[in-house]
């Protein structure tokens, strides 16, 4: 309802301008099933994607990130630890102002992963940008469960919430 004196039409103007906001792109690196999925469901929730892959005539991911810089705003997600300048790519996102780095890998993986990272300078506030494994631990196992963790995990980033559950246990 709008508040007194002010018309219908120029209240939902008014809300419209205060509640829309425009997402970040996901930028999904390595084309596999779970890319294909994440950018399915992200698409689905309203952000524009952009799959990246080592046979793109762009460039590579690595080249790609490097000539077109993601923003703060923007979301960086390796779907294959094991693709070729994996490593250098997850470095060249977490050197970038990209405010969600994430790559899919094992507990074991993202354990050994962070003091890594560490040694090579990369300071507590860039790490907190980064989410090793990727998603909410949603016990998914098909492309299309931890595709919908991962984006779960984006979309609860961009909007500044954690995640969890929404009533409190």
């Amino acid at each position: 309802m709008p508040p007194a004196g002010l018309e219908r039409t120029a209240y939902r103007a008014v809300m419209s301008a205060v509640t829309e906001r425009t997402p970040g792109q996901v930028i999904v690196v390595t084309r596999n099933a779970v890319a294909e999925a994440v950018a399915t469901i992200a698409g689905v929730a309203g952000r524009p994607v952009v799959v990246l892959d080592a046979d793109d005539p762009e460039g590579t991911p690595l080249e790609r990130l490097r000539s077109q810089p993601p923003g703060p705003l923007d979301a960086v997600v390796l779907t294959d630890h094991d693709a070729p300048d994996t490593d250098a790519t997850l470095r060249e996102a977490l050197r970038g102002p990209a405010g969600y780095v994430a790559m899919l890998a094992s507990r074991t993986r993202a354990a050994a992963l962070l003091p890594a990272l560490r040694d090579e300078g990369f300071d507590e506030p860039t790490l907190a940008r980064l989410h090793v494994p990727a998603g909410l631990d949603t016990g998914g196992r098909s492309p299309g469960e931890i595709a919908l963790s991962v984006v779960a995990q984006v979309v609860a980033w961009g909007n500044g919430r954690s995640g969890g559950p929404m009533r409190p246990a």
